[in-house]
């Protein structure tokens, strides 16, 4: 592993040497391409990120969940959390 340094030592960045096999090597730099990368580190960077943090996936239940209240609210069967609180005698 070596050090590369972009500027200040907060933007420091460590060199890692990885090896995959040459399909998925294709496979990222069809796909960095497309999705618009400055380079394959960039997007291996990124990729690294989100496999570190996964950004929050909903269920398949919640899903339905979600489609079935967006249907309630277009045919107008839903109300405002107000007069909800109206509705069963709540004070805030």
């Amino acid at each position: 592993m070596s050090t590369d340094t972009d500027g200040g030592d907060t933007d420091r960045m460590e060199k890692i040497d990885v090896r995959v096999p040459a399909a998925i090597l294709e496979e990222i730099d069809e796909e960095y391409a497309r999705r618009g990368y400055a380079s394959r580190s960039a997007a291996i960077r990124d990729a690294l990120r989100d496999w570190l943090n996964p950004p929050a996936t909903l269920s398949e239940e919640t899903l339905a969940d979600l489609e079935t209240s967006r249907k309630q609210a277009e045919r107008g069967e839903t109300v405002s959390a107000e007069e909800a609180r109206e509705r069963l005698g709540l004070d805030d």
